[in-house]
């Protein structure tokens, strides 16, 4: 298990981090009078921001900013550099095989897929609507699905990835995610998920998050991955 960043290549963007807050704390103070369920507007997690995001339907990938991505789209400047030091990184092959948990359209399988075409590949992730709307070479190698139950053997995959994905699961599922990567991965297995390491960057992310269950400290992560035994690598994705 190595602490190791192989996501140093893929482009980075300024965030609207402080405007994306304030209409969090707008929203919350909205949903709490129309719903009877939100009796506390501070709770980050309970508001209609985050009823919204977390159907991970259109709003998400494709509506405003405020709920997800804003527009995903496939742009091979994203993940061909990143692909590519996967690849190299664990060593990957034309027999090799890769599973994507969480890939969302598919534009990261696809880009392995161009950089070795006979790779095997494999994708699951939640959402019926990123599955319709992934990239047509590779929606037969997507499956709807939770990853907290992957529908795959044990040691299918040489390398298991998963980008920001199990941490949109309360923290007893992700420990279930986390051990059902460990379990398909035959050899290797990356993943990131939403962390902070202070005060600042924690506050960064309670302004920024509109999905993620688990978010914590490095350290807790780091006890996680050690409780579930988990023997992969691993990155943080940090709001700034």
């Amino acid at each position: 298990m190595a602490e190791i960043n192989l996501l140093d290549l893929y482009p980075h963007s300024k965030r609207p981090i402080e405007e994306r807050g304030k209409k969090i704390l707008a929203g919350a103070g909205q949903i709490a009078i129309k719903d009877e369920e939100l009796d506390n507007t501070d709770i980050f997690l309970e508001h209609k921001m985050l009823t919204i995001a977390r159907r991970f339907g259109k709003e998400y990938f494709d509506g405003d900013r405020l709920y997800g991505y804003g527009g995903y789209y496939y742009d091979p400047r994203f993940w061909t550099d990143t692909v590519k030091k996967f690849s190299e990184h664990y060593k990957l092959t034309e027999k090799s095989s890769v599973l994507d948990v969480g890939c969302a359209k598919g534009f990261m399988l696809y880009d392995f897929k161009k950089l070795l075409p006979q790779l095997t590949v494999a994708g699951i992730d939640i959402s019926q609507y990123a599955h319709d709307n992934a990239i047509e070479e590779i929606k037969p190698f997507i499956t709807v699905g939770n990853a907290k139950k992957l529908p795959y053997d044990d040691n299918s995959f040489d390398v298991v990835i998963s980008i920001n994905t199990i941490d949109h699961l309360p923290q007893e599922e992700c420990k279930q995610a986390l051990s059902e990567i460990q379990r398909v991965a035959k050899r290797n297995a990356f993943i990131s998920v939403n962390a902070w390491r202070n005060e600042e960057e924690k506050e960064r992310m309670a302004k920024w998050n509109v999905t993620a269950l688990t978010c914590m400290h490095i350290d807790d992560w780091k006890k996680l991955f050690s409780d579930v035994e988990y023997t992969g690598d691993y990155w943080w994705f940090i709001a700034d």
